[in-house]
């Protein structure tokens, strides 16, 4: 569910951005303001998937044009859970990303900023406000998208790197979660769709894994909207509040130093 995809996302991103120092690889080692935005964005890229949905989140982002280009993605793609939820699409999308990352303008005071990933970043968060019911009014959500967006542009210069990373680790993360569910995804091969041979559809526990159709299902949430799959979502969510507090309390000691 919408819910979950956002929490799960925001989740990865913060266990991705503070496990990766840990080990010494020295990637992406963001200050604060990137990591809390950076949750944000890779929780809106973690919805991207469903905007083959007529009735998803990003259908009413905005009236109108958001139902209409949900249904574009739909027909193009084959319909809900078929070419959107690809490692295709998301390879398709992070190249997006990148391409978007390097757009930019010079605005006074800042210099050169990345006004692509900028302005992507503020339907992200807003996807992602929206999505774990943070906000209750559309505008409300494009608002703080928007400040947020501002917000990164002048404390976390490094944007355009961090910004592709976020939204291909989101969209694979939605991919990840449907996986986890009885409905699957298409197979890696995607637009290939091998079926499972007779003997294989005739084994209930390997049916279960390699579905008639040809997707791929490794079932262990149950149906979309499960018990399961809400009780996941809340220990994310719970892992959640405990990465944004304590990068937000790294955040206010930085600035006390800086002030000092």
């Amino acid at each position: 569910m919408g819910i979950n995809h956002a929490t799960s996302g925001a989740a990865v991103w913060f266990a991705a951005t503070a496990t990766l120092p840990v080990l010494g690889t020295d990637l992406f080692p963001l200050d604060p303001a990137g990591v809390l935005v950076g949750a944000f964005v890779c929780a809106g890229a973690a919805l991207l998937p469903d905007a083959d949905h007529h009735s998803g989140t990003i259908a009413h982002s905005v009236p109108v044009l958001g139902r209409l280009a949900a249904e574009a993605v739909e027909t193009a793609s084959g319909g809900h859970r078929h070419g959107a939820h690809t490692l295709a699409a998301g390879a398709l999308v992070t190249a997006l990303a990148v391409l978007v990352g390097r757009f930019t303008t010079v605005v006074p005071v800042l210099g050169r900023v990345p006004v692509g990933p900028a302005i992507a970043t503020v339907a992200l968060i807003c996807f992602a406000l929206k999505a774990r019911g943070l906000v209750k009014r559309w505008a409300t959500a494009w608002l703080l998208g928007l400040a947020a967006a501002v917000a990164v542009l002048m404390l976390s210069p490094d944007t355009a790197v961090w910004f592709p990373v976020a939204v291909g680790l989101g969209f694979v993360t939605h991919i990840a979660g449907d996986l986890l569910t009885v409905e699957g995804v298409p197979n890696p091969l995607w637009p290939i769709q091998p079926k499972p041979p007779r003997a294989w559809d005739a084994t209930p526990l390997l049916r279960d894994v390699w579905k008639r159709n040809g997707y791929i299902s490794v079932p262990v949430l149950g149906h979309a909207g499960s018990v399961r799959e809400t009780l996941l979502g809340i220990v994310l969510g719970l892992y959640c509040v405990y990465a944004f507090g304590t990068v937000a309390l790294q955040a206010s000691h930085v600035q006390l130093l800086l002030s000092l």
